[in-house]
């Protein structure tokens, strides 16, 4: 039987859900409120897209911490390898980088997206832009469309509106109201992946926000990484800071701060920077040591000055709080997955799904966000297709 499905959300999740309905020979309608699709997508790709990774799939699935148990069987049904093949399919040949994360070869989103888009339109993909999702009305769903109202009929629904992150590209959270009001749980929204505010002195913020500190290792928790961080006039941000964002956002909210520690250079052990500075000319100021003996950079250099530290392997930062979602890389926070099935079917709302962003999980940078996105979708899809 033809099923007729409305799938919300013209990211990632609902394009590859699309795919495999209309594949099926399934009718696949695809509204998104803004007037192209896959914004975020493509804004992820620009430095590169980073569309999953490489290492083993248990160590892979921790990644997803507490979420983990929910998400395995999306994982297990759509693997990194799966990902990779099917870019690969799409003639976005992916390639393995020195740090283990999956790109495609072109090292951009658009190149892959207009070949998808080109693939759904001859499947028979129907999409309908600039029509913003206002819930239900009866059986029927209920868009705006340029100030027109649109009622549409589905036999299945599937969300996929992203979370509340960069909300200038569609993602704002705006569905809330509509789930909650049918009795689904909302986890409240938080910022993942962002960075952190911290106190610098007006000298020190005018010299060096904008600069890099380059082959460093951040340590909180008991946990280190290794990677680079950017000075921001309010504080820090970068992929070693969001490996780590959950629990200091978590400890901030407890505590009111959370004190990291910067390594300026992990490649060494402390004896080996105690013998280094010996050597250096007593004449030097500390600022000459700091750069001749230990190749500190000047930024570097002026962190262990600002923070007053006494050792370069254990520089203290007190981070008071987190960037807003407007800046955030991602999410955590959505819907609980109390309320859902383990098919991503509300369990309120029968013949709806909802998968992507939109759940309440949260993973690093890394090709972690992309892959769950695409495989809580691609799960969902097939269920509605065993229905």
């Amino acid at each position: 039987m033809t099923k007729t499905v409305a799938i919300i959300g013209a990211g990632p999740a609902g394009l590859i859900a699309a795919e495999i309905l209309s594949a099926a020979g399934h009718r696949a309608h695809l509204y998104d409120r803004m007037p192209s699709v896959a914004r975020k997508f493509l804004m992820a790709g620009r430095g590169g897209l980073n569309l999953t990774h490489s290492e083993p799939f248990e160590r892979f699935i921790a990644r997803y911490g507490k979420r983990s148990p929910h998400l395995r069987a999306a994982l297990e049904a759509f693997t990194p390898k799966d990902l990779r093949d099917w870019a690969d399919n799409l003639e976005a040949e992916t390639f393995v980088g020195s740090s283990g994360r999956v790109f495609p070869k072109a090292m951009k989103a658009s190149p892959l997206l207009r070949a998808w888009l080109k693939r759904l339109e001859a499947q028979g993909v129907t999409l309908h832009t600039r029509h913003d999702w206002r819930g239900w009305s009866g059986a029927d769903l209920v868009f705006d469309h340029q100030g027109e109202t649109v009622r549409v009929a589905a036999d299945y629904t599937l969300l996929a509106l992203g979370g509340a992150s960069w909300p200038k590209l569609g993602g704002d959270g705006g569905w809330v109201p509509y789930l909650r009001d049918k009795g689904v749980e909302i986890i409240p929204f938080q910022p993942s992946n962002a960075g952190f505010t911290t106190v610098w002195s007006d000298h020190f913020r005018e010299k060096f926000a904008g600069e890099p500190l380059k082959n460093i290792a951040v340590q909180f928790a008991g946990r280190e990484v290794k990677g680079e961080l950017m000075l921001t006039r309010t504080g820090i941000e970068g992929g070693a800071i969001y490996a780590l964002s959950a629990a200091l956002r978590d400890t901030i909210t407890r505590h009111g701060q959370a004190e990291l520690v910067v390594d300026l250079r992990p490649d060494l052990n402390a004896g080996q920077v105690i013998s280094k500075l010996g050597r250096a000319s007593p004449k030097d100021s500390h600022s000459n040591r700091l750069r001749k003996a230990l190749n500190l950079s000047p930024a570097a250099i002026a962190l262990v000055q600002e923070t007053k530290a006494t050792d370069i392997k254990a520089v203290p930062l007190r981070l008071t709080g987190a960037q807003g979602l407007e800046r955030a890389i991602s999410s955590a926070g959505g819907i609980s997955f109390n309320s859902l099935t383990p098919a991503f079917e509300l369990k309120a709302l029968p013949h709806t799904y909802a998968v992507g962003e939109m759940l309440d999980w949260e993973a690093p940078t890394g090709g972690y966000l992309l892959q769950a996105t695409f495989a809580t979708a691609v799960l969902a899809a097939r269920s509605i297709l065993k229905a």
